[in-house]
């Protein structure tokens, strides 16, 4: 395999990247940056720009009479109104929105300490693995003596059982 291969990682059968534990990551930018809902406005989606109008542009000057004039004043009346509690549902909206905000902040800095605490449980087992593998040599070495050690004691043995059949023939 070459050296590149095992650092960051080859093509699988299913020709998606292969991941390993040798430090690369499976990190898609696409949806680390992608919006949390399709209709937010971002540098890439920009909205439409759309405004409000309730009556039509006047598109030049022109007398009204008094019942056009007082049906005006009326829908301004209603629209005043509207407008009002328009402003605060909005700012309601925006009040929510900073609250989603603060949530997903705290909820990414959770994330964050459960990456950074199994990283840390990641290096312990890492440590015990290698503390583990350097006992090794000292089992084989307990192993060779318990081996040695049978070998020994069946020597003794058959050389026990060669005196005690060789002598009763």
């Amino acid at each position: 395999m070459s050296l590149q291969l095992r650092l960051f990682g080859g093509k699988s059968d299913n020709n998606q990247l292969a991941t390993s534990n040798d430090g690369g990551h499976a990190i898609d930018k696409s949806k680390v940056l992608a919006s949390t809902d399709t209709s937010v406005i971002t540098p890439l989606n920009p909205g439409n720009f759309s405004s409000i109008r309730s009556v039509p542009v006047v598109p030049a000057p022109r007398y009204f009479d008094r019942e056009q004039a007082d049906k005006l004043k009326e829908l301004a009346k209603e629209k005043t109104d509207c407008a009002k509690q328009t402003k605060r549902a909005y700012k309601a909206l925006g009040k929510i929105e900073a609250a989603d905000k603060t949530v997903h902040k705290e909820h990414r800095k959770y994330e964050g300490a459960v990456a950074e605490n199994e990283l840390g449980k990641k290096r312990a087992d890492a440590g015990l693995a290698k503390k583990l593998h350097g006992l090794r040599p000292g089992y084989a070495r307990l192993g060779l003596g318990i081996d040695k050690a049978d070998s020994d004691a069946r020597t003794r043995i058959d050389a026990i059982k060669a005196k005690l059949t060789g002598g009763t023939n």
